[in-house]
């Protein structure tokens, strides 16, 4: 019996990993598929898999999400989205509140529901998932222009910890009749305080015990950082703040230090957020009963429209009035606010705290996440052209080589692209008089790659991969008359 689970769950995930393809083909979001898969394989689908567990879909979403929210901040760059620093944290704070209100004030009375309960379904409903738009942008050869994309990354990498706060909260004013208003604020500023106090704490003690703990095996720092992560979580968690805030801190401010094995650990976490993305929405597919999302279908649609067309604009615009973008951006991060997991797993809080109304909220929360990705997630592109916003993808080149830091090395392998007017177009290396602890180890140049020498001739838009310290790396820029800093070369490039 147990070998035929295991063979279920192997062809489950094998199943889920070809799908991908099918995003990558045709744009469509790759969660709908792994939802959708997870409902053929449930009790009212193909597979008959029977499961009506919400805690212990609970408990797997939680686990999940606290390992996809630490490898989505070990993936953030920090170069980028700090100049977009105070647009992002209103979105995720001001604009999740916001979206939660007006979503809540109109659901309440068009399900005969309080207000109070209407809240908790805009708060449940109230994050997004941006990386099944980037999936989608990606699959579609499409870039963002400006300061969007960044924009977009570090709204949904911090807009989770709010909605779970306002949902956490609104069940405890529903439950607990001496709960008050106040309460709700001190939480607030409890869960938000210690989660980002501890979340850079740990941030760098991780860095701290990576470097100087010296372990025997490689294998083994991938184990140390996931007791990291969830040590993390726990203890933000038990002293009363947000752990989910905590762990993406912690992978933010881990991300931009050098550690022992940052390739391969950063390369161990996007793999295991990606099966955990995998188990978690075919966890939630298999909790979800098709049958009876049909006599909500029509209360759901309304619900979703609200949502896409007024609760998230108007979120949006209101959170925006302090920033300098323009309509046209306003409008497209409005549209691309597509619901992922988050508030499928959210639904289950009321379901285990015995809600008024906690199955009917389950059902039309998992329908307009369904709506949603299926309406916005495959009209992005189009959008995009519409709002005259996109551009073309930029081209991540995958190197023969890799640099793996550590300790008593100071250089970082970096990507420069030589323009056009470069001076040093024409010249051979050996006459650039470039510094000697600046060394072009590698050039790309159109699909070839040239293993240079002094004597090699630089030609305009050749991409040099070198290994350099920062001293070297601005003095060889000024001779090369590159402006700005280099891209700094990651595992995904």
């Amino acid at each position: 019996m147990n070998e035929w689970i295991i063979i279920g769950v192997a062809l489950l995930l094998l199943i889920s990993v070809l799908a991908s393809k099918i995003s990558d083909r045709f744009g469509v979001p790759a969660l709908l598929l792994f939802l959708v898969l997870g409902m053929l394989a449930g009790s009212d689908g193909l597979g008959g898999i029977y499961f009506d567990d919400p805690a212990l879909a609970q408990a797997i979403g939680v686990v999940a999400l606290v390992l996809i929210l630490f490898s989505g901040g070990l993936d953030t760059e920090w170069s980028q989205v700090r100049s977009v620093m105070k647009e992002g944290l209103l979105l995720a704070t001001l604009g999740v509140f916001l979206t939660a209100v007006v979503l809540g004030l109109c659901a309440a009375p068009l399900l005969g529901f309080t207000w109070l309960e209407g809240l908790l379904l805009g708060a449940i409903v109230s994050s997004t998932d941006a990386a099944a738009v980037f999936s989608v942008l990606r699959s579609r050869g499409v870039s963002l222009k400006g300061k969007l994309k960044p924009l977009l990354e570090l709204e949904s990498g911090s807009n989770d910890p709010m909605a779970i706060f306002l949902t956490l909260g609104l069940i405890q004013w529903l439950t607990r009749p001496e709960f008050s208003p106040s309460g709700l604020l001190v939480l607030f500023v409890q869960q938000m305080g210690i989660g980002a106090v501890l979340g850079y704490g740990m941030g760098k003690i991780m860095v701290f015990l990576i470097n100087r703990i010296r372990l025997g095996y490689e294998g083994l720092y991938p184990v140390l950082t996931l007791a990291l992560v969830f040590l993390t979580f726990g203890l933000a968690a038990v002293l009363g703040g947000s752990g989910f805030l905590a762990v993406y801190l912690a992978g933010i401010v881990l991300a931009q230090q050098d550690f022992i094995h940052k390739r391969s650990l950063m390369r161990f976490h996007d793999g295991l957020a990606w099966l955990m993305q995998i188990t978690m929405f075919l966890t939630l597919g298999l909790l979800v009963f098709p049958s009876r999302l049909v006599p909500i279908a029509k209360i759901g649609m309304m619900i979703a429209l609200i949502l896409m067309f007024l609760a998230r604009p108007l979120g949006v615009f209101i959170s925006l009035l302090p920033s300098r973008l323009g309509w046209r951006e306003k409008v497209f991060i409005s549209w691309v606010g597509l619901r992922g997991a988050v508030p499928i797993i959210l639904a289950t809080f009321p379901l285990l705290a015995r809600v008024s109304h906690a199955d009917l909220i389950f059902n039309i929360i998992f329908f307009v996440v369904l709506t949603s990705v299926l309406l916005q997630g495959t009209s992005i592109p189009i959008v995009a052209r519409w709002l005259n916003l996109d551009m073309p993808a930029h081209f991540r080149r995958t190197y023969p080589i890799e640099f793996t830091p550590v300790s008593g090395i100071e250089g970082e392998l970096k990507e420069l692209i030589l323009p056009a007017d470069s001076p040093a177009v024409g010249k051979a290396i050996v006459d650039l008089g470039l510094p000697a602890e600046f060394l072009i180890v590698l050039i790309a140049r159109g699909k070839e790659f040239i293993i240079p020498s002094g004597g090699t001739v630089l030609q305009g838009r050749d991409t040099l991969l070198v290994l350099t310290d920062k001293p070297s790396l601005d003095q060889a820029c000024a001779r090369l008359g590159l402006k700005g800093e280099a891209r700094p070369k990651t595992d995904s490039q």
